[in-house]
């Protein structure tokens, strides 16, 4: 039970469950009638809140908690070698700190500080882009080549060390992308890891003026509803199978170009004097809903 079967099963659905949404993910309003994929992916984000309700009896199990201390401690004695590299190499490299610090939301609301390899120019004064892009990132010398091979990840073993974090959940979300507490550790990858790893890559494609509104009213959403499925029905088997599949770059860039296809879809349907079609709505549905 792997990411690639959550992504290829959410292209296959061709209208959105309202009652599977109500039972396993939050509604902002259940009053209103059920949307169409159409309009439901381009209404601003704060109306779509898709939490994560349900967890199966792994992702809430002890056992879980156990094999993330088991896997990482020989991990981290193993990587010591490869962590003090790259540690000097961003140092010497460019002037600012090694490490990248931000504050993220974990399991029950709970704040936490999470460690990346710095990755991006330091400007102390700079107003942090919620939304970024690949284009948008002045990276270090080896910057890009850490965020590409996801080597600036490697500290977050130690969040997972420390509790804050698991090997596999949802990603750990900015306070302003939080729309409900997580009842699990946030995780270093998960399923919408899979399908969004390259998403800044993707995120070039969007004008410059639509990139909050995609991002928050199409990517997060789709985001949420993968990982709530996942975490619902998550096994060890199925944990240990996206970590195989994070580890060996399996990624799967598919899901996030055919939900960049359906926006721009639906975009242009919305400038035509007339509405969509029946056949264009169940495109629209099968592509933005998962």
């Amino acid at each position: 039970m792997g990411a690639s079967s959550f992504v290829s099963g959410s292209l296959d659905t061709t209208m959105v469950d309202r009652s599977a949404d109500q039972s396993e993910y939050g509604n902002a309003d259940r009053s209103e009638k059920p949307e169409t994929a159409c309009s439901s992916a381009l209404v601003p984000h704060s109306s779509r809140l898709v939490v994560i309700r349900r967890l199966s009896p792994w992702s809430q199990s002890g056992a879980k908690r156990l094999f993330d201390c088991t896997c990482v401690l020989p991990l981290l004695l193993l990587l010591v070698p490869v962590l003090l590299a790259v540690a000097l190499a961003v140092r010497l490299t460019s002037p600012g700190p090694v490490f990248f610090l931000q504050k993220r939301m974990g399991r029950n609301g709970r704040t936490f500080t999470i460690l990346k390899f710095r990755s991006m120019i330091h400007v102390p004064e700079k107003t942090h882009n919620a939304v970024t892009t690949a284009a948008s990132q002045a990276f270090t010398p080896i910057g890009a080549f850490l965020r590409r091979w996801k080597v600036d990840e490697l500290p977050q073993l130690l969040n997972v060390l420390a509790g804050d974090m698991s090997l596999v959940g949802p990603r750990p979300k900015m306070p302003e992308h939080v729309v409900s507490k997580l009842p699990c550790r946030p995780g270093i990858t998960g399923a919408a890891t899979i399908a969004f790893a390259r998403e800044e890559a993707v995120l070039d494609q969007v004008p410059e003026e639509d990139l909050e509104s995609f991002y928050h009213g199409v990517v997060l959403p789709a985001k949420r509803r993968l990982d709530a499925r996942y975490m619902a029905r998550a096994t060890f088997l199925s944990d240990l199978k996206l970590i195989v599949n994070s580890a060996l770059r399996r990624w799967d860039r598919s899901f996030l170009e055919d939900l960049l296809s359906a926006w721009t879809f639906a975009a242009q349907e919305r400038a035509l004097p007339s509405g969509a079609s029946h056949q264009e709505m169940a495109f629209l549905s099968s592509k933005i809903s998962a």
